[in-house]
C-alpha cells in the first residue's frame, strides 16, 4: 500500500462528465489498495469568471474579500467530487484549505505556506476514507483569514500536503500526457519526456513551461516529494521528476544511457521590456534604478547595460519583468526620474523569451552554436541573452517566437515521430 496524493487541475474537472471521470480514476487509485489524497482546482474557468464578476462590482476589489470569492471555486470542485466518488461506493471526506492544515503568512493573494498540518485529514485516511482537499487556499493564523496561494495554488497544495503526509508521490494530472520537450501547442512535435531532473524542471517552469509552477517545483526539491505529472485523459505513464540524489521504487528502472544535452525549449510571452535610457555611467545609479523596481513590487527577469557612449557617458539598461508588473515599475521610475537622473523610459510589451534547459549543457560544448545558427538561418534577430549553467535564454520578438521555438526544437534533435495531443486544449 502507498499514500498516493493527486491533483486535478480545472480541465480535469471541468463540468459533471469531467468529475465523473476523475472520481473513478480516484476510486481506481483506492481499489488498488492505496491511500488517496486529492487536491482540486476550480471547475475550467471559474477562476477567470470569478475574476470578471469582481471587476464588475468594484475597480479595485479588496484582497481579503477577493481570497473569499476566488477560493469558493475550489470548495465547489471539492464538493462534487466527494458526492460523485460516494455515488461509487466509496467514502470521501472534503476539506478547505483551513480544514486540512493549510497555514500561510497574510499575504492575500499570493500567500506563502508556513505550515501544514493534516491532523483532519490523516485521521480520515486511518478510517478509510478518501481525502479531498480544496486546492489554491490556505488560513492565516495571524489574522485568521482566508487566503489564496497564487498562481499554480493547486500544485503548491498538492505537494505540501505530499510533504507533510509523506507521501510516496505526488501525481499531477493535466490535459497532457507527461512533461514534453516543448509546449506542444507551440512546437506539436514535442515528445514526451519519460523523466527528467528537478533541476531542469525547475529552470523550464521558471521560463514559461506551465504543466507544472515552479512554487510546486521548489517545494518538492526542498521536501524531497517525488511528483509524477500525468494526463487525466489517458491510463498510461506520465513525466517522473527526480531528484537525482533520491531513488524510488515506484520509478520504473531504465537502462544505463547517458542524459540528454537538452530537456527542452520552453516558451514565455507573458513578460515585457523597459529601457531606461540616458542613465548617468557613474557607480551606484544602476542600483538606484533596481531599488525603485524593487520597492514597486516587480520581479526583474533579464537585465542588459549598453556600453557606455563615451561623448555624453551615459549609457541605457533594459530589464524584463511579467507584463502584469510593467505600469507599476514604469510609474515608480518616472517618479524618480529628477533623481535618478536618465533621459526616458520605453515599454516594450511585445516580446517573447525563448529558453533551452538542459543538465547536459555543463559537459558540452556548442550548445549556444547551435541555438545561435538556428535562429540566424530563420532570420530572427535576438535582443537580449541571459545564461546560467544549465540555461541560455533569449528575448526575440513575439511575433517570431513559435517559430522560433520549432526550429530550435529540431535542430537539437528533439523531434518526436507524430504530434502530441493536447486532450483539453490548455496544457494544463
Amino acid at each position: 500500500m502507498a499514500l498516493i496524493v493527486q491533483k486535478y487541475g480545472g480541465s480535469s474537472v471541468a463540468d459533471a462528465e469531467s468529475i465523473k471521470r476523475v472520481a473513478k480514476r480516484i476510486v481506481d487509485t483506492r481499489r488498488a489498495g492505496h491511500e488517496v489524497v486529492v487536491a482540486v482546482s476550480a471547475m475550467g474557468d471559474t477562476t477567470d469568471e470569478l475574476l470578471d464578476l469582481a471587476g464588475q462590482v468594484a475597480p479595485i476589489p479588496a484582497p481579503r474579500e477577493l481570497d473569499m470569492l476566488l477560493s469558493s471555486g475550489e470548495r465547489i470542485s471539492m464538493a462534487l467530487l466527494a458526492m460523485a466518488i460516494h455515488s461509487m461506493g466509496f467514502e470521501a471526506r472534503s476539506f478547505t484549505g483551513s480544514q486540512a492544515g493549510m497555514i500561510t503568512d497574510a499575504t492575500h493573494g499570493a500567500a506563502r505556506i508556513v505550515d501544514v498540518t493534516p491532523v483532519r485529514l490523516r485521521e480520515a485516511l486511518d478510517e478509510g476514507a478518501i481525502v479531498i482537499v480544496a486546492g489554491f487556499q490556505g488560513f492565516s493564523r495571524d489574522t485568521r483569514d482566508i487566503t489564496t496561494l497564487g498562481r499554480g495554488g493547486s500544485d503548491t497544495t498538492a505537494v505540501a500536503l505530499a510533504a507533510a503526509l509523506k507521501a510516496d508521490v505526488c501525481e499531477i494530472y493535466s490535459d497532457v500526457d507527461g512533461i514534453f520537450t516543448a509546449d506542444p501547442r507551440v512546437v506539436p512535435l514535442a515528445r514526451k519526456l519519460e523523466r527528467v531532473g528537478s533541476e531542469e524542471m525547475l529552470e523550464l517552469a521558471a521560463n514559461g513551461a506551465k504543466v507544472l509552477y515552479i512554487r510546486a517545483v521548489e517545494y518538492a526539491r526542498r521536501h524531497g516529494v517525488l511528483i509524477h505529472a500525468r494526463s487525466t485523459f489517458s491510463p498510461g505513464e506520465g513525466t517522473w521528476v527526480l531528484d537525482a540524489s533520491k531513488t524510488s521504487a515506484l520509478v520504473p528502472e531504465r537502462g544505463a544511457m547517458e542524459e540528454p544535452i537538452v530537456a527542452g525549449v520552453a516558451t514565455d510571452l507573458s513578460q515585457a521590456k523597459i529601457t531606461v535610457i540616458g542613465v548617468p555611467d557613474v557607480p551606484g545609479k544602476a542600483a538606484d534604478i533596481f531599488k525603485i523596481v524593487a520597492k514597486s513590487g516587480a520581479n526583474v527577469d533579464m537585465i542588459v547595460q549598453n556600453v557606455s557612449a563615451a561623448a555624453t557617458a551615459r549609457t541605457d539598461i533594459s530589464f524584463t519583468l511579467p507584463k502584469t508588473d510593467a505600469a507599476t515599475a514604469l510609474r515608480a521610475l518616472a517618479g524618480e526620474q529628477s533623481e535618478v537622473g536618465f533621459e526616458s523610459l520605453v515599454h516594450d510589451d511585445q516580446i517573447g523569451k525563448l529558453s533551452v534547459v538542459g543538465a547536459g549543457m555543463r559537459t558540452h560544448s556548442g550548445v549556444s552554436a547551435t541555438l545561435f545558427e538556428a535562429l540566424s538561418m530563420a532570420g530572427v534577430n535576438i535582443e537580449m541573452i541571459s545564461t546560467s549553467e544549465i540555461r541560455i535564454s533569449v528575448v526575440v520578438r513575439g511575433v517570431d517566437l513559435a517559430e522560433a521555438a520549432r526550429l530550435v526544437h529540431t535542430a537539437y534533435g528533439l523531434d518526436g515521430d507524430a504530434e502530441a495531443t493536447v486532450h483539453a486544449g490548455s496544457g494544463r
